[in-house]
């Protein structure tokens, strides 16, 4: 019984990370940034990142999210905007375009990613962390989010 009952456990939280019904539009109106959200997934409010936005924190701690944009007074691009966070070596996945930059590593069993659209005067980004032992179950939520980053 007590095998079967975490076994139901396990698919529902497994079923909630895969179809986060629920997605709403989270906007940053100082930027026109805007980025779906699984509002299933990112339950709590976790503070305030530098420039505009919100970060989120999924119910059991184990992932957050944050949205985020800041002013490009200087016209960085993507790479030199990248360059100059330092980011942490290690990187996995990169992608770096005229108009956006996407990085990805593990670091203490969580993958980080970390996406920036460049628009307007402004650099709209997500960061996402989440468990690497999970990662199957969010390719789907990372894509949908990252894929519907806006901004003005």
């Amino acid at each position: 019984m007590k095998t079967l009952l975490a076994a139901i456990i396990a698919l529902c939280a497994t079923s909630s990370i895969a179809s986060a019904n629920g997605w709403r539009t989270y906007r940053i109106p100082e930027s026109g940034t805007s980025v779906d959200i699984p509002a299933a997934i990112f339950t709590e409010s976790a503070g305030k990142p530098d420039g505009y936005g919100q970060r989120f924190r999924s119910s059991d701690g184990s992932a957050d999210l944050t949205v985020q944009a800041v002013e490009n007074q200087q016209g960085l691009s993507p790479a030199e905007f990248l360059a100059r966070k330092n980011p942490p070596s290690g990187i996995i996945y990169q992608r770096i375009t005229s108009n956006f930059f996407v990085v990805s590593s593990i670091k203490r069993d969580k993958i980080w990613y970390d996406r920036c659209n460049f628009s307007r005067g402004y650099v709209h980004c997500v960061l996402i962390n989440y468990p690497a032992a999970q990662k199957r179950r969010w390719d789907a939520v990372v894509t949908r989010i990252s894929r519907s980053l806006r901004g003005g």
